[in-house]
């Protein structure tokens, strides 16, 4: 099976997030990146673009009860960068988390014009 997309993490935001989750938690986010990789059409249950930005996504699962969100963006259309993650505690995606994601994407392509990418 070949790769559509390469997933990489922009500096170390959603490691940070990820190591912080119990296993089960950690091989659910690495079961949806490999659908989000290696399958043509995501299914919307796992990948969404966040309404009122620009190009800014979310993956998204849950376990149990429990629900999680990992914001990310792509790069020449194939390139799924990775940025800060969280677990939902409310119907709606807070603000605040979205406002983290949108600043880190700003970041990155500041940095990739400038070169250091």
């Amino acid at each position: 099976m070949k790769k559509i997309r390469t997933i990489v993490a922009y500096k170390h935001y959603f490691e940070e997030f990820l190591v912080k989750q119990p296993v089960k938690v950690q091989n659910k986010i690495f079961k949806i990146f490999e659908i989000i990789e290696y399958q043509q059409f995501i299914p919307s249950r796992y990948f969404e673009h966040i309404k009122g930005t620009e190009g800014l996504y979310e993956t998204k699962f849950s376990l149990g009860s429990d629900i999680w969100r990992v914001f990310c963006f792509f790069d020449e259309g194939r390139l799924v960068i990775l940025l800060n993650g969280f677990q939902k505690k409310t119907q709606k995606t807070p603000k605040t988390e979205i406002s983290i994601a949108l600043r880190l994407k700003e970041e990155y392509f500041e940095e990739k014009r400038k070169g250091k990418i």
